[in-house]
Order: structure tokens, then C-alpha cells, then sequence
């Protein structure tokens, strides 16, 4: 987001072009002693992406590893095509000569090919077109008098969307370099967080563990639930009562040693324990940024914001000389005569059953938080500045990069100071949210269980990439909807993804579009109409909404944005 009029943020673009498919060096076996049959094995390494893309080469930047979808174990291979390059990721297994291998994988998402090359006899491949649920696909080859190695891989396909692999098998006779050693019980979790708190419940946060396949939840020392994935809520709780929690890494191999402990306390009978009554945020929620200083726009006052924006952002916080603090400072540009008067207009506005939050970053924000003590720093003064003000709640606008690991950390301890009913928005630029390996994703994710909506910012961007591999130029719908693709199926909720744009011309260096436009793509998202090129393999009728920078620039175009806009949002399915 932007203070000064006309400045331009920076433009990131990716070009379309032909990448080189990296080759996998031949693995040289010396030849095995005696002559008697070696027993089948899979004789493929890190079969299931436990240990990341180790013993794998994938075409650069196109293969990564993720902890959702997984057919078994605690991770995948996640293949992102783009441009000329099909996603592929192959190992040089080493064989026996004279041979059969039987080859498999499990793949889902876009369309895939599993094959084998350099076998010394007839190479083979299979492939399957998209698809939602986990599919086998299965081969088989024999090698050559004198093949000792064979290159195994999988790929994708040019313009289609991100295939998923795991569980690769290449099973045949030992070629010399063995097969995987069995699993070994797993570490200790390692971050440990609680996230919402009501007074009945308390939900858990904390880092997987490596070679995982699930994890036990302590509380009070006893053992009381399970979960496949780094997270659980803890249910059936008492009121106003401090508990505390632990949890165990678990595989075949048997349970890892517990985590350091974390105590929460659950809220009163009746709701959070902080900011006072908070509204519920719609079903489908227009969001603006409320600009506190005088850049050349329209200034305004809380209470001239018009009915139509749900979520008010209060542009920005300041950061203070402790690393993570932040502070706020009432300009006295915007014309309120007191701090009073200003505190009036957000409790007037949630009387009215909008959201008014605290927004941290901006164009020039510069709050770090990448420690443990500066995570909890920012928790405290965020929360103190929602008890002080009213703010329902915190929108992260951090464009200057993040620390998932410590940000996610601190915005769950905020949780679990303020509530349940606190309003959590995130405003990530397109480059943030290409992959769900990017710093902001992986926050965004870390904290589905207590986000409310990220709203990217499709301006000031350049072309950028679809959930499809193509490459797209903003202005567009398609640019909108294809990069929201990339949100809504790589793991946020449908309701956690709303579409941020300008409200005029002057609200960003480049990226406005016409509120036409927007209000195509949220029909081409959530019905399935008004699309450009790009349609969406389903729709998404739980979208929350849209975003603009800034109500003070919409104000400036007599509010044809959110005139324009509001009403297809509330009217959505």
C-alpha cells in the first residue's frame, strides 16, 4: 500500500520462456559380487518426499515439497509447470542388468507422466489427465545386459495446472545401492503455540517434524487426542481455566520425545476476552484501507466511509525502537480533534456492524519480527492498542518480507489474547503468493485457523503466473482470477480469499481495473461466469470479497468503486 501520491511500487515480471530441463548425472554402480538373484526392493530414495527434494533434481524452481496433499506420510512432491517447462523431477535409480522393475507412483492435480529412461531396452512412460483424488499409476521395464542405472521421473504438462506426486516406487533387484533405511522415531515438535481460544476450546499450532506420520496431543500430562497434521483443537473445555499443553511426533517407529509445554487460558462463558463486542464479519465482506494522512486524496474521518465496506483498515501502524512493538499515532492531518473523537468513530462504526482493524506494514512499514521475543512483543502492544482503541483486529501489509515461522507465532499469540472474534486480514503483493513455499503463503496457511480473509494486491505487479502455468498481465480478469486459483487450491479456504485492487487511477503506479472487471471475476469465481480464457476447473460461491486501496481514493472517484462493487459482493450466492 502506498503513502505517496503517484509512487510506484515495484514491478515484478515474469517471462514466459523456455527453461533447461536439468539432466540427471548417470549413477555408476561397480558390479555385484557372486551370482545369485539380489531380493526385490524399491530401490528409489526418499520415496515419499519425507526428506524434502533430497536424491531428486527437478527443473529449476518448478519442484517443491508440501505438507497437503500427501497420500501417505507427512509430505509430497509438489510440480508447478510454467512457460516451456513441464515440471519435471527425476533420480538415477541403480539396477541390476537383464531386469524387470515394476514402476509406480501416486499422483493427483494437473495432468502427470511417470516414466523411465535410459534402461538399455525400450523406454516406457504413463500418464493420467487432472484429477481431484489421489491415482496410482503403474509400468514396467527391463534393462539393457549392461545398464546399471536408470533415470526414474515424473512431470507435468505445458499450460496445465500443479501435479502432485508421492510414494514413488521402482520395484525390482537390489543394483547395489540399497533402499531406504527404515523409519527412526521422530524429534520433538518444535514450536509450539496456542491459537484461538473460546471457553471451551483451544487450538494448537506447531512445526512438523521430519519422517512424522502424526502427532499425540497432551494436556495436564495426560494423553487426550491425535492429529495426521500440525494442528488440533482441543475441545470440551471449562471456562476461565488454565490448562497446559504438549505434543509427541509419531511414525511406525514408535513416538518421538514431547515438545516444551504451552499454557492457555479458555475466555469466560460468552465469548473472547478482548476488544469488547465484536461484529461478525459477512459471509462476504467488502474490505477498504482508511488512510491516516494526507497524501493528495480525499481526506476522510472514520464516520465518512461509506456503509458499503465491511472491514476498515487503519493505515498504519508505526513501529517503535523495540524490535515487533508497534505503536499508532492519530495524524492530525485526517482533521479529528482528539484521540476521543477519533475512538468514537470506531465504536460507532462496530455499533454498525462493521470491523475496524489496525493495519501493520504499507509500502515503507519497517516492523520486524523474526525472534521468538520480538513475536511476542508485537502481540503485546497489538493487543493493547485493540483494548485502547476498539480495533477489532490486526491486517498484516508487510511488503518488505516476513518470517512465517515467528510472524505465525506472534499472530497466534494475539489470538489468544483477544479471542475468537478478532478480525485477522493479510494483504500480500502477487509475488508473495506465486507458490505456497513463499514466506507469506506459508504464514497464511499457519494461521488459517484464526485468518479471516487475505485480500493479495493485484496492482503494482507486472505479469505473474496462473494456477494454470501461463502467464498473465494484470489489468485483466483473468489475471485476477487465475492468481486467485493459486490461493483457493493451495490451501485456503474459499472465504480466506478476497481480491485487492485500486479504487482509481491514482491509488497505484499501475494495475487498476475497471470495477467491471472485478465484478466479473468474482462472477467468474464464484458462478462460473463472465470469465476471460481462464475458467476455473469449479467454482468458489464461499469467496469472501473484495479490496481496494484506499476508501480516501475511492472518495476521490465519488466512490464509484465501492458504489460499483459493494452491491456485487453482498450479492453474491
Amino acid at each position: 500500500m502506498e503513502r505517496a501520491p503517484g509512487s510506484r511500487g515495484r514491478v515484478r515480471t515474469l517471462i514466459g520462456g523456455a527453461v533447461a530441463v536439468a539432466a540427471a548425472g548417470a549413477l555408476s554402480v561397480t558390479g555385484l559380487a557372486g551370482t545369485a538373484q539380489a531380493a526385490d526392493i524399491n530401490v528409489a530414495k526418499n520415496a515419499g518426499f519425507e526428506s524434502g527434494l533430497g536424491s531428486w533434481t527437478c527443473t529449476a524452481g518448478s519442484g517443491s515439497t508440501v505438507g497437503s496433499p500427501v497420500h501417505g506420510g507427512a509430505a509430497a512432491l509438489k510440480g508447478t509447470p510454467a512457460g516451456q517447462d513441464n515440471a519435471k523431477c527425476s533420480q538415477v535409480v541403480a539396477v541390476q542388468p537383464n531386469s524387470t522393475y515394476t514402476l509406480s507412483a501416486w499422483v493427483q492435480g494437473g495432468l502427470t507422466y511417470l516414466g523411465a529412461e535410459g534402461t538399455g531396452t525400450t523406454d516406457v512412460s504413463t500418464w493420467t489427465p487432472d484429477g481431484s483424488s489421489w491415482k496410482q499409476l503403474t509400468t514396467s521395464f527391463r534393462t539393457g545386459a549392461s545398464t546399471r542405472s536408470v533415470t526414474v521421473y515424473t512431470h507435468g504438462w505445458y499450460g496445465t495446472a500443479a501435479y502432485f506426486a508421492d510414494d514413488i516406487s521402482v520395484f525390482g533387484p537390489d543394483g547395489g545401492g540399497g533402499s531406504d533405511p527404515g523409519p527412526s522415531i521422530p524429534g520433538s515438535p518444535s514450536g509450539l503455540s496456542a491459537g484461538s481460544v473460546t471457553s471451551s476450546s483451544v487450538t494448537l499450532n506447531w512445526a512438523g517434524v521430519s519422517g512424522a506420520t502424526g502427532y499425540n496431543i497432551y494436556r495436564n500430562g495426560t494423553r487426550i487426542q491425535s492429529s495426521t497434521s500440525p494442528s488440533a483443537t482441543v475441545t470440551g473445555l471449562s471456562a476461565s481455566t488454565s490448562y497446559s499443553f504438549q505434543v509427541t511426533a509419531t511414525n511406525s517407529a514408535g513416538e518421538g520425545p514431547r515438545s516444551a509445554t504451552v499454557n492457555a487460558t479458555t475466555s469466560a462463558t460468552g465469548g473472547g476476552n478482548g476488544g469488547g463486542n465484536n461484529p461478525a464479519v459477512p459471509k462476504h465482506a467488502v474490505t477498504g484501507y482508511w488512510q491516516n494522512f494526507n497524501n493528495g486524496a480525499t481526506v476522510q474521518k472514520l464516520r465518512d466511509v461509506p456503509s458499503q465496506y465491511d472491514i476498515i483498515a487503519v493505515s498504519f501502524a508505526d513501529a517503535t525502537a523495540t524490535p515487533g512493538q508497534i505503536a499508532f499515532n492519530l495524524d492530525p492531518a485526517v482533521g479529528y480533534s482528539s484521540v476521543a473523537e477519533f475512538k468514537s468513530d470506531i465504536a460507532a462504526k462496530k455499533a454498525a456492524g462493521k470491523s475496524v482493524i489496525l493495519s501493520i506494514g504499507g509500502e515503507t512499514g519497517t516492523i520486524s519480527i523474526n525472534n521468538a521475543a520480538s513475536a511476542t512483543a508485537f502481540a503485546n502492544s497489538a493487543y493493547a492498542l485493540m483494548q485502547e482503541y476498539g480495533f477489532n483486529g490486526v491486517d498484516i501489509d508487510l511488503e518488505n518480507g516476513l518470517n512465517s515461522t515467528y510472524m505465525s507465532s506472534a499472530l497466534h499469540q494475539l489470538s489468544a489474547k483477544a479471542g475468537s472474534s478478532m478480525v485477522l486480514t493479510m494483504a500480500p503483493q502477487t509475488i508473495d503468493m506465486q507458490n505456497t513455499s513463499g514466506e507469506y503463503f506459508k504464514t497464511a496457511l499457519a494461521v488459517r485457523d484464526i485468518l479471516t480473509v487475505v485480500n493479495m494486491q493485484y496492482y503494482n505487479s507486472g505479469s505473474m503466473l496462473g494456477c494454470d502455468g501461463k502467464v498473465y498481465s494484470q489489468g485483466s480478469v483473468d489475471f485476477l482470477t487465475a492468481l486467485a486459483c493459486i490461493q483457493l487450491e493451495g490451501g485456503l479456504a474459499p472465504s480466506q480469499v478476497g481480491i485487492g485492487v485500486p479504487a482509481s487511477t491514482r491509488g497505484a503506479g499501475s494495475g487498476y481495473v475497471s470495477p467491471t472487471i472485478v465484478n466479473n471475476a468474482l462472477d467468474c469465481l464464484t458462478v462460473g461466469t463472465n470469465c476471460g480464457s481462464f475458467k476455473p476447473s469449479k467454482t468458489y460461491p464461499g469467496l469472501r470479497g473484495a479490496m481496494t486501496w484506499s476508501t480516501n481514493w475511492d472518495a476521490t472517484a465519488g466512490n464509484a468503486w465501492s458504489n460499483a462493487v459493494g452491491p456485487k459482493v453482498h450479492s453474491l450466492p
